[in-house]
């Protein structure tokens, strides 16, 4: 059976959301999933939600009213994927903490804005979503994240690499991939992706990539096993 993803694009223009959107219903199509794409959040709102494998959120800022947001909180407890990047999946609806608990951390800095030069490096792990990809450095905005401790980290950057009073805590390394589980669904988050050019870098592609699949692939397993959201309510 052919696995659906659902696109949603907005907010702020400055981080490109329709071209990084057109970006990811490329590699989704290529691996086989019929993508639709919406400029509205409203798409949240339709009646088969629950039944897609994938939502995917492009939309910075803005403000989500709770007849959008809910039917994505309960569709990913009940094993439909939710995977993003950047400011597109963590600085949404900054207003919405339902949001932020779902997704896993939110936006708060980024020192050095866009001309910040520093390094990914993957974690040596067994997760097949890391497997054989190489550090590199990437010239973009470093995200400062505050970050809900149950996540999986995949991928980190050390700070500071800019000064700032944040610099007075020493060195420390943030996250800039992670998973996390909501319910039966599975979360992916990829915190670069400032502008859709990001994703001429294979690994930052990849990365997604392989994210997408992850977290589509959870929608199936809750399937299999006879999970869902009443399972962790009841």
């Amino acid at each position: 059976m052919q696995k659906k993803a659902l696109i949603v694009w907005g907010g702020w223009d400055g981080h490109e959301p329709r071209q990084v959107g057109e970006v990811f219903a490329r590699i989704l199509r290529g691996e086989g999933f019929a993508v639709e794409v919406s400029d509205t959040l409203d798409a949240f709102k339709q009646p088969g939600l629950a039944d897609l494998d994938l939502v995917v959120p492009v939309w910075t800022m803005g403000e989500i009213a709770p007849e959008q947001v809910n039917p994505v909180i309960e569709a990913v407890a009940n094993g439909t994927g939710l995977a993003g990047c950047h400011g597109g999946m963590c600085d949404a609806f900054r207003k919405d903490t339902s949001w932020q608990f779902m997704t896993g951390g939110n936006w708060v800095a980024h020192p050095g804005n866009a001309e910040q030069r520093y390094r990914v490096e993957f974690k040596r792990c067994s997760s097949p979503l890391v497997d054989g990809l190489a550090d590199f450095d990437i010239t973009t905005e470093q995200y400062y994240l505050h970050v809900d401790p149950v996540v999986e980290v995949l991928a980190t950057t050390r700070f500071p690499t800019a000064r700032g009073y944040h610099a007075a805590n020493g060195p420390v390394d943030m996250p800039v991939i992670w998973t996390k589980r909501w319910g039966a669904g599975r979360v992916y988050y990829n915190s670069l992706g400032h502008h859709a050019d990001t994703f001429d870098i294979p690994a930052a592609a990849e990365s997604m990539r392989r994210g997408f699949l992850w977290a589509a692939e959870g929608k199936r397993h809750a399937r299999e096993q006879g999970r869902g959201a009443k399972e962790w309510t009841s």
